[in-house]
């Protein structure tokens, strides 16, 4: 990161940003925005890209058993003869010294690998499918952590104005009854209740302005800039399901975690099937030329040049080592069953997941509406008790106590309306919905695909290698896997924009039989 953008985070934290946060722009930053950006610029999701690119790598490789291998070694060597001297009246040289030279290049093409090969290919296709599905989880976790920052942005930004109209009315209060006791109506009592309440008020403030300073920094964390005019959050209406039902099928179906976990299995599936294929035979066909040359070095003879040319079938057949092969065996199988375990245990986490999310939709949804009330209720409280202590009905307290209770009322439906929305984001990112293509569908979408299409014919991909895998595949017992990748689910639009009015598709007053059938689904399972 450079200076100048690390300052750009750094001033998030400044309380100067504050007084910036109300200047309104020309036109107010949005979610969608703050969705775009992070989505292309978050070096989360970047990094687990360019990891998931990496994964596809695997699959070449794992084909490149299919694959022929050529290979060219050379070699010299001095060599230095020396002969006995009782061995020289038979015509023998004393000393004898030459270098011997040789080029070999050597050529091998499997045929057949007892499924070896096949079951490999397999299970890292079944890993590259597993990836994809960790990049949407990490891509939901990210787009969820935008969301949840630009909630609580606001949030705190509309705190903050409350603290500031707080700290305004009970410094008029304040100087209100400093002119009453100056004039004799109220006690000194009186004044020291109003200075404490604003002494606690002005605390308050500054705390106030210490959030929204932390929600700042954790939104230029997340969008890569400081927050300016947030706009009001868009409507999720579109994306949410009818029904908590409704949540559960979609969330066992498209969940990116419960889908990753299933492909890890069939990963483990395949590897079962390639421990079992080290017992087959292996056929190979090889070619290899090699070039000789022994020159005398004394007197500079040259001899005769040498070419050897070898063309063959090799068969390679395990008979016996040391019970290696069936610990193998053995080993896959059970990380198999932990793998096949690990699904139940993921999808349940997935219907936890989508209970507490729903049910805190729910709660969410209700406070709302109980806190609109209160906040009706406490305004007409607060200015029937201000108009009663003119006339002497109410005691200076009670003005504050209405004042307070006012401002926790305000303050209770921000937190409730921040709360409402999270958890709605929280039940999408359960149902794996909660994706660039539909929050932002103008934004030029990631193809996870792209890079795997394009491995597929590569360097060093010959004609042959498709006939090769079929024979492997098919002439094995087992038989390897078939690797099959599952779709998902199709955007939905029309995007993060404000949707037309529609009734509610949960209410509050839903929510007791809702959660009996979270209960009795949880049973049923």
């Amino acid at each position: 990161m450079s200076i100048s953008s690390r300052g750009r985070l750094l001033a998030a934290v400044f309380s100067a940003t504050v007084a910036a946060a109300h200047a309104a722009p020309a036109s107010a930053e949005t979610l969608s925005d703050a969705i775009a950006m992070a989505y292309d610029n978050n070096p989360v999701l970047q990094a687990q890209r360019a990891t998931q690119r990496a994964l596809d790598e695997t699959y070449v490789q794992a084909r490149s058993g299919w694959r022929p291998t050529l290979s060219l070694g050379a070699s010299t060597a001095f060599i230095e003869t020396r002969t006995p001297r009782e061995s020289r009246s038979i015509g023998l040289r004393g000393i004898e010294d030459r270098a011997a030279t040789a080029a070999t290049l050597s050529f091998n093409q499997p045929l057949w690998t007892g499924g070896r090969v096949a079951a490999a290919v397999s299970a890292a296709h079944s890993d590259v499918m597993a990836g994809r599905e960790n990049l949407r989880r990490v891509e939901a976790q990210v787009l969820a952590q935008v969301i949840q920052a630009y909630v609580d942005v606001r949030r705190d930004q509309e705190a903050l104005r409350i603290r500031q109209e707080n700290v305004s009315v009970l410094q008029r209060q304040l100087q209100e009854s400093q002119a009453r006791f100056e004039a004799g109506e109220i006690t000194r009592t009186d004044v020291a209740l109003s200075q404490a309440r604003l002494a606690n008020s002005q605390a308050q403030l500054q705390n106030a302005e210490a959030q929204l300073a932390i929600s700042r920094a954790g939104y230029a964390a997340a969008v890569g800039q400081n927050p300016g005019a947030l706009a009001p959050e868009p409507s999720l209406a579109y994306l949410m399901p009818a029904t908590v039902d409704e949540a559960f099928s979609v969330a066992e179906a498209n969940n990116p975690a419960l889908r990753a976990q299933e492909f890890a299995e069939r990963a483990s599936r395949a590897r079962v099937a390639g421990a079992r294929a080290e017992r087959l035979p292996q056929v190979s066909a090889q070619a290899q030329a090699r070039y000789l040359d022994d020159n005398t070095l004394a007197g500079f003879e040259r001899e005769l040049f040498a070419r050897e040319t070898t063309v063959g079938l090799n068969v390679q057949v395990p008979l016996f080592n040391g019970g290696l092969t069936t610990s193998r065996i053995r080993q896959s199988i059970e990380r198999n069953n932990t793998d096949r375990i690990t699904i139940e245990t993921q999808r349940r986490t997935v219907l936890q997941q989508v209970t507490q999310s729903w049910n805190q939709l729910l709660a969410a949804r209700a406070n709302i509406g109980s806190s609109a009330e209160q906040v009706r209720a406490a305004r007409i409280a607060t200015e029937g008790t201000r108009q009663e202590q003119q006339v002497g009905l109410r005691t200076t307290i009670d003005v504050l106590n209405a004042e307070s209770e006012l401002r926790a009322a305000e303050l209770s439906q921000v937190f409730a309306r921040r709360d409402e929305y999270v958890a709605a984001s929280s039940v999408l990112a359960a149902m794996g919905r909660l994706e660039g293509k539909n929050l932002v569908p103008s934004v030029p979408q990631y193809d996870a695909k792209a890079n795997f299409r394009r491995l597929r014919i590569t360097w060093g991909w010959v004609p042959w290698e498709e006939p090769i895998s079929i024979i492997d595949r098919t002439v094995a017992l087992p038989p390897a896997p078939q690797p099959r990748d599952r779709a998902t689910e199709p955007p939905i639009g029309p995007g993060l924009q404000p949707p037309p009015a529609v009734a509610p598709t949960a209410g509050p007053a839903r929510a007791p039989a809702e959660r009996r059938g979270l209960l009795d689904r949880f049973r049923r399972r």
